[in-house]
C-alpha cells in the first residue's frame, strides 16, 4: 500500500537506502489520511529550507519510505490535521524554518520560547526578533474544584529542565500539559557545514545516556549515503556497545522507579550493577559511556582480550545477581501495590502514536528496529523481542527486565561469534555533488532515526536526528490522567523520556 501510494512520483536521485520521493499536496494529504487510518506509522517529520520531509513505516509489509513536499509560497499542508503525533514535530519545524503548516491544529510555538534573537533561525532569510513574544498559553480545563500545580522547569536534583502544568481535583490529575524546549541548543544549525568527524562528535553529545545509539544511527546514515560498508568486526563491536548501553540504562531505570516507590534497596543494588556495567565498558572501550567510540566507517577503538574478559565477567555477575533482584521486585507487595495498574497507556493511543521501546512494547506494540528492520549484526544473530500487554508502570519495568536478560544472552553469544579483522575503513568522497540517506537503530528508549545529507567535500549540508521521546512524551500526559499527583514521579520515571534528545 505504501509503495502504491507513492508510485508515480519522482524519486530523489541523491537518496541512498530507503527511497525518498517528491510528492504533491494531494499525495501529502493522502499520506495524512493513511496515517489517520492506522495503516502507516509516522517515523519522523522535519523541515528544510524549501521542503518538509517525513519518514513512514508500513507495519504490514515492514516497508520504510520517505516523502518530501516543496514549500510553496511559504506553506505546506499539515499532517497533524490528520494525525496527532505530527503536531509537536510540525510546531518545532515551524519555529525553526518559519514554514506555515496549513491546517495545523495548534499554532503555539514549541521550541521557540521567545528568547532567541532570531525568528525562524534555520530559514534561508531568518528575521530579527523585534518584540517580546507573548506569554505561553496553556490549554484550559474547566470544572468544579479544579486547581493547577505548576512544576518546573527547574527541578530538585540533577535533572534536565521541563515544565509540567497539572490540573487536579483534590489529589487526582485531570490534565497534564508539558512544555519542553528548555535545552534547545541549536544542534541542527551547529551540524550544518561541519565535517563528518566534527559532526560525529556533536551527535555523540546530543544525549549522554544514548551516546552509542545516536552515534550508531549517524554512522549508519553516513555510510549508506557514501556506499561504505564497515568491516564485519566493527558491525559486531557497535552492537556490543549498544547492548552494554541498554543494560546500564535499564538497570538505572529499574532502580530509580523502585526508589520513587520508596523501595531504596532496589535502587542501591541496581546502582551497583549499573556501575559495574559502566566500568566494564570503560575497560573494554576506553570510556564509561563509550562516547566517540562509534564513528562513520567503523569504530574508533577495538576490543582487546582484557576488554572481552571484563564483559564476560560482567555477564557472569549479572546472571548471578540480577535474578535475585527481580525476585525481590516481584515479591515485595508494597512495591507491587504502587506499580501494578498505575499509569496505563491506552491501547488506542499506543496504536496512534506508535511509540518505540519499552513504552510501546509494554502495551502490545511489537516493534523493535533490531528485529523489524534487521540491520547487521542482528540479521545474523537475532534478538528476542520482549512484549507485554498491560501498559502500566509494572509492564514498563517488566520490559526492561526482559531486555536486560535478553541483552545478557545476546552479548554472551556475540562475544563467541565476534569476527576478526579491521574495525574501521576510510571514507571516500561521493561521486555526486550531494548524497543523503536515512538510518534507524534501536536505542534503549526505542527507535532512533537520523537523516543526513552530505556534499562532495564530505561536509554536512543537513542532519536531522529524531529521538524516540518525540512520540513518548505525549503519552505520559495521557497516562497520568486519573492517577494521583504522588504517582507522577513513578509514571514519569517509568517513561524516562529524554529532554535533550527531544529539544536538540
Amino acid at each position: 500500500m505504501l509503495q502504491d501510494l507513492l508510485a508515480g512520483h519522482p524519486v530523489a536521485e541523491t537518496q541512498r537506502g530507503w527511497p525518498r520521493v517528491n510528492v504533491d499536496a494531494a499525495t501529502w494529504q493522502a499520506i495524512g489520511t493513511q496515517l489517520h487510518a492506522g495503516r502507516l506509522d509516522l517515523l519522523a517529520e522535519w523541515g528544510d529550507e524549501g521542503a518538509v520531509h517525513c519518514a513512514l513505516y508500513e507495519p504490514e509489509s515492514r516497508c520504510v519510505r520517505l516523502a518530501s513536499i516543496a514549500v510553496e509560497a511559504g506553506q505546506v499542508p499539515s499532517l497533524a490535521q490528520f494525525h496527532r503525533p505530527a503536531l509537536r514535530l510540525e510546531r518545532a519545524l515551524a519555529d525553526l524554518y518559519g514554514h506555515e503548516l496549513a491546517g495545523l491544529p495548534d499554532r503555539r510555538p514549541w521550541l521557540d520560547h521567545g528568547t532567541w534573537p532570531l525568528v525562524a533561525p534555520l530559514a534561508a532569510a531568518s528575521g530579527v526578533r523585534e518584540s517580546a513574544a507573548p506569554a505561553y498559553r496553556f490549554l484550559d480545563a474547566e470544572g468544579p474544584g479544579l486547581h493547577q500545580i505548576p512544576v518546573g522547569p527547574v527541578h530538585a536534583g540533577i535533572i534536565e529542565p521541563g515544565h509540567f502544568r497539572f490540573t487536579v481535583c483534590g489529589e487526582t490529575v485531570v490534565r497534564l500539559e508539558q512544555r519542553l524546549g528548555y535545552v534547545h541548543r541549536g544542534i541542527e544549525r551547529l551540524l550544518r557545514g561541519s565535517g563528518i568527524e566534527a559532526g560525529a562528535r556533536l551527535i555523540a553529545r546530543v544525549s549522554g545516556d544514548s551516546t552509542v545509539a545516536c552515534s550508531y544511527a549517524f554512522a549508519r546514515a553516513v555510510e549508506l549515503a557514501l556506499g561504505c560498508n564497515p568491516p564485519p568486526r566493527a558491525q559486531w563491536l557497535r552492537a556490543v556497545m549498544a547492548e552494554l548501553e541498554r543494560i546500564a540504562n535499564h538497570l538505572g531505570d529499574i532502580g530509580a522507579i523502585c526508589n520513587d516507590a520508596s523501595f531504596s534497596m532496589m535502587h542501591a543494588e541496581c546502582g551497583i550493577l549499573r556501575e559495574e556495567t559502566l566500568r566494564a565498558a570503560a575497560t573494554a572501550f576506553g570510556h564509561r559511556l563509550m562516547m566517540d567510540t562509534v564513528v562513520p566507517g567503523g569504530t574508533a577503538v577495538d576490543l582487546g582480550d582484557g576488554g572481552r574478559q571484563a564483559i564476560q565477567a560482567l555477564l557472569q555477575r549479572l546472571r548471578r545477581q540480577f535474578p535475585e533482584l527481580i525476585e525481590l521486585y516481584a515479591n515485595t507487595d508494597s512495591l507491587q501495590d504502587r506499580v501494578v495498574g498505575t499509569g496505563v497507556t491506552a491501547p488506542a493511543l499506543v496504536a496512534e502514536f506508535a511509540p518505540g521501546g519499552f513504552i510501546g512494547r509494554a502495551a502490545g506494540r511489537a516493534f523493535d528496529a533490531r528485529e523489524a528492520l534487521a540491520y547487521a549484526p542482528y540479521d545474523v544473530l537475532p534478538v528476542r523481542v520482549a512484549l507485554r500487554q498491560a501498559g502500566d508502570v509494572d509492564a514498563r519495568v517488566g520490559i526492561r527486565i526482559d531486555e536486560v536478560r535478553n541483552s545478557i544472552d545476546w552479548l554472551g553469544a556475540a562475544l563467541r561469534q565476534l569476527p576478526d579483522g579491521p574495525h574501521r575503513l576510510p571514507l571516500a568522497p561521493p561521486a555526486m555533488d550531494r548524497v543523503e540517506a536515512t538510518a534507524m537503530v534501536e536505542g534503549f528508549r526505542g527507535d532512533l532515526l537520523v537523516h543526513v545529507r552530505l556534499d562532495r567535500a564530505l561536509r554536512i549540508e543537513r542532519c536531522h536526528l529524531r529521538d524516540p521521546s518525540w512520540f513518548q512524551w505525549p503519552l505520559l500526559e495521557a497516562a497520568i490522567e486519573g492517577n494521583i499527583v504522588a504517582d507522577f514521579p513513578l509514571c514519569n520515571k517509568s517513561f524516562n523520556c529524554s529532554y535533550s534528545g527531544h529539544d536538540l
